[in-house]
């Protein structure tokens, strides 16, 4: 009897080890299944923000070099002025000066991320680069985009209604008498302001775009 009994405990203890087994097999292919669900994952979000980022780049280059156009047609547009040269040059110089850039950010593939959980991002590094640019570079970028476009609408605006005799977005603007606005000093006051918005304007442009550099430097190591 009790060899019998030993020999059913030894098989339930049997028994019990290969269900333990086969329990931390399946564990270990559930583990193997979720870890490779999460690599293939983090590969595909990481393609697609690089794309993303890519587009980012080239919108931003094109509204900086419409910036850097109006800051550099405002110097010499208040050289001129200053040497009281009144050309019809102006008029087309302004258009490009009296106007904002707009930019919006693609950032589907990033909220995708953020979604799942950005802290799940095997580089630590590049979770650092991109949470810097898409919380931080592209606010500020925003931030003085935006206060470009306040400015004119609430000082150029008034001053195109009041003494324009025609204004034509990015094209044209003809004061009703060119001496007469020249001369103003709130006038040139305001070109000069305007000018030192954009110069702001600017540097966040400069610094959007060099993290953008840097964090493709990085998904580049990262893309297999």
């Amino acid at each position: 009897m009790e060899n019998k009994t030993s020999k059913y405990f030894k098989y339930a203890i049997g028994e019990i080890v290969l269900v333990v087994i086969g329990i931390l097999i399946a564990l270990q292919i559930n583990n193997w299944n979720e870890e490779r669900k999460a690599n293939v994952f983090e590969q595909e979000i990481l393609f697609l923000i690089d794309q993303n980022l890519e587009v980012d780049f080239q919108s931003i280059v094109i509204e900086l070099n419409k910036t850097k156009q109006a800051v550099q047609l405002t110097n010499r547009l208040l050289k001129k002025v200053a040497q009281k040269e009144y050309t019809d040059s102006l008029n087309f110089w302004m258009a490009k000066i009296i106007s904002f850039e707009r930019f919006k950010s693609h950032s589907s593939a990033f909220e995708v991320l953020k979604a799942k959980g950005i802290e799940n991002l095997s580089d630590k590094k590049l979770q650092a680069e991109l949470i810097t640019y898409y919380d931080e570079n592209l606010f500020k970028l925003y931030e003085s985009l935006s206060d470009v476009e306040n400015a004119f609408n609430t000082d150029w605006v008034p001053i195109i209604k009041s003494d324009f005799s025609d204004f034509s977005w990015k094209k044209y603007c003809k004061p009703i008498n060119a001496q007469v606005f020249f001369e103003k000093t709130s006038v040139i006051m305001q070109f000069k302001l305007y000018n030192d918005n954009r110069f702001g304007q600017i540097g966040h442009m400069e610094n959007a775009l060099n993290k953008i550099a840097e964090i493709r430097t990085l998904l580049k190591k990262n893309l297999k």
